[in-house]
């Protein structure tokens, strides 16, 4: 309808010309409003004497963000009263100005005071402001009026009260308005709620929960969102369920935001199976409901279902955001795959996300887990905008590759910044302390600086000491400072120094080390393995019997080697002995060449793990046909001779293979790159990134 034709109940209207412009602000009908401006200029009305029709005025202009028309009404005015201000004040807040809120609300209070003093609408809007930007001061004063003139007990100014003290991060200040002033609706307690929430008031929220469950309030989206928020951080599966089937029978709506929620909620919780039904059923998806699924599958190690259903987000039009490739990009680290990150990379360049914060960290993780160090150092200078997650990322990332020296030098350059470490950052740092031998720093990152930048160590730093000191071969002190040490130690830290006592054949300590380790946890595999090596390697043959049969008995079984590289997109995996490959005649033929050039070198096979009622010839079979030998062999039969060879293991390199590896490289002029459960090893010209230490 064209904006001058007359609306219904035009000429009722007419005589009261204050309703028809509230009539006209509420339709947004700026041309009909100008009209009647002009009448009210020709007409003489627009004067001194008219102050409630030029207020519906301010008011009109505000609506419909005609905020310059606005002020020269208001300007022109020769007396103004509440109403004036509060229009003019509530347009600039609609329209997010509200660093002008802030400054018109300063000019009112030093102006008009006397004769206008500031009602519950105005404290309202300019309390809202003080939110919306981050002056909690400026609002922590409003709120000292409003208690003094007793218009806090108004309901909006009251949740504007919550809000601004949930949003700022004050949940304290948030929680005494709540207990303080009576009366609280929904919105109050929605408030509270995802205040509670975000800032990880996990109980308190829990809390609130409760009581608008036992109140009978009438739950909206947003409480339901952020009660599913609450359910996520919680990971409490049940509570989330009993929400989701409140829901179920409530009038409230299924749109994209709480069905994102839900599946979030499920995600978390580990039920992908129904975080994937909620998404599937779902009428209205966009790229925030799908990118919660794609997370969903890779924070718990589903990572080709990701990548499948990312391919069908794709299919569907859905331009991915800068969370999507971050989920993505850590899927593709997690399954270790170069080729997806390249073109993950590529698209996310394309898409004009190679500046954001998010997505650069997730680059460099995904080239530090895939075996190029040197593309996620590239990605991390270019970076400008850092944070501590870019940091520590990179410094993690050189320690497991063993670059223990670049790994400090980055450190020390991030201590010149203003970032401040994490336990996450040392972490990274005691590792690369470890690589690169250097006990004594380690000790004064681990006694010293982290008190300094107020740190507080946890059990993975104190494994790093283990770590540390059981690589330099002192291995008493190593067990002296577990024993002395008032930390509930676990397997994990135990078999770092087991693995010691392994590589540096201290096998009546690693006898012992092993049963405290069985005492702990009876099931923990890689100990038996650990276990079994020792016994193997002093010719203890009835020990090495005596743990497999009780492995037997406990019906725990070692996980089967499993190597696999990527080769023109295509991953080919490998399995000790494996003679399913489509091509294992021309492996097999090939790794039989490789022996006999590294035997001129002086290869010996490592055969003092295999068990001993077997011939020597069968014991260097068993060790010559581990799976990385098969992926290697593969690889060089179908890679340029000047191509680098990346290899994942799902298992510790064995010393056989390392050494292979090693000689591997040298007769063959090729970069091999083995990441193992423990690290990744660089073998280059016949040497190995690791030191031989792993």
């Amino acid at each position: 309808m064209p904006a001058l034709i007359r609306p219904p109940h035009f000429y009722m209207l007419l005589h009261d010309t204050a309703k028809l412009l509230r009539y006209l602000a509420g339709t947004r009908n700026l041309e009909l409003g100008k009209v009647v401006h002009a009448h009210l200029i020709v007409s003489n009305q627009y004067s001194g004497d008219h102050v409630l029709e030029i207020n519906s005025l301010i008011n009109l202009y505000s609506k419909c963000a005609e905020l310059k028309s606005a002020h020269q009404v208001f300007d022109k005015m020769h007396i103004r009263n509440v109403v004036s201000w509060s229009a003019l004040l509530a347009g600039h807040f609609q329209n997010g100005m509200d660093f002008q809120v802030l400054r018109l609300f300063k000019s009112m209070v030093s102006q008009d005071f006397d004769l206008c003093q500031p009602n519950e609408y105005i404290f309202a809007t300019v309390i809202s402001s003080c939110s919306n930007v981050g002056y909690l001061s400026s609002g922590r004063q409003c709120h000292g009026y409003v208690l003094k003139s007793g218009l806090v007990f108004h309901q909006y100014v009251k949740n504007a009260l919550v809000r601004l003290y949930s949003m700022l991060s004050d949940v304290v200040g948030a929680m005494e308005v709540l207990v303080s002033v009576p009366g609280s609706d929904t919105c109050t307690y929605n408030l509270i709620l995802s205040g509670l929430v975000e800032n990880n008031y996990l109980n308190e929220a829990l809390d609130i929960v409760r009581i608008m469950s036992s109140e009978h309030l009438v739950w909206n989206k947003a409480t339901y969102i952020s009660s599913f928020g609450l359910c996520a951080r919680l990971k409490h599966l049940i509570l989330g369920q009993q929400i989701h089937n409140r829901l179920l029978k409530s009038d409230v709506e299924f749109d994209v935001f709480v069905c994102t929620s839900i599946i979030d909620m499920y995600g978390k919780c580990k039920d992908i199976s129904s975080a994937r039904k909620v998404f599937d059923r779902s009428r209205y998806r966009n790229v925030v409901s799908w990118t919660a699924m794609l997370s969903a599958y890779s924070q718990h190690g589903f990572f080709e279902e990701s990548l499948k259903l990312f391919c069908s987000m794709q299919s569907n039009e859905i331009a991915p955001n800068e969370s999507t490739f971050s989920v993505m990009l850590n899927a593709s680290a997690g399954l270790s795959s170069l080729g997806y990150g390249y073109s993950l990379h590529a698209l996310a360049e394309k898409k004009g996300f190679k500046g954001h914060k998010n997505v650069g960290n997730s680059l460099i993780n995904m080239y530090s887990k895939t075996g190029d160090i040197e593309a996620a150092n590239k990605i991390f200078s270019s970076m400008t905008n850092r944070d501590i997650i870019t940091w520590n990322t990179l410094i993690c990332g050189y320690a497991h590759h063993g670059l223990g020296n670049k790994s400090l030098a980055l450190f020390q350059e991030m201590l010149k910044t203003d970032e401040k470490p994490s336990h996450v950052t040392f972490l990274g740092v005691l590792t690369a302390c470890g690589h690169s031998g250097n006990v004594e720093l380690g000790f004064h990152f681990f006694h010293e600086l982290m008190k300094q930048k107020g740190v507080e160590p946890g059990l993975e730093h104190y494994t790093c000491i283990v770590g540390l000191l059981s690589k330099e071969g002192r291995l008493n002190e190593a067990k002296d400072f577990m024993l002395s040490m008032q930390v509930k130690w676990d397997a994990i830290a135990w078999r770092t120094l087991l693995n010691a006592c392994n590589i540096h054949r201290n096998y009546t300590l690693g006898t012992e080390i092993g049963n405290i380790i069985l005492n702990l946890d009876p099931n923990d595999v890689g100990s038996y393995t650990l276990l079994s090596n020792i016994y193997a390697k002093a010719n203890k043959w009835g020990r090495v019997t005596e743990i497999r049969e009780l492995m037997k008995k406990k019906k725990i079984k070692k996980e089967p080697g499993l190597s696999w590289l990527e080769i023109k997109n295509q991953t080919h995996v490998f399995v000790s002995d494996d003679n399913g490959h489509p091509e294992y005649v021309a492996i097999h033929e090939k790794l039989k060449e490789l022996f006999g050039k590294i035997k001129s070198l002086g290869y010996v096979p490592s055969i003092s793990n295999v068990l001993h009622d077997v011939e020597d010839e069968q014991k260097e079979d068993n060790v010559g046909y581990h799976s990385e030998k098969l992926a290697v062999a593969y690889a060089i039969l179908r890679t340029h001779k000047d191509a680098p060879i990346c290899i994942i293991k799902n298992l510790r390199i064995c010393d056989d293979c390392h050494v292979t590896m090693k000689l591997i490289s040298k007769v063959t002029n090729r970069v091999i790159s083995v990441r193992d459960a423990n690290r990744f090893h660089c073998f280059r010209d016949g040497s190995c990134s690791c030191g031989d230490y792993w």
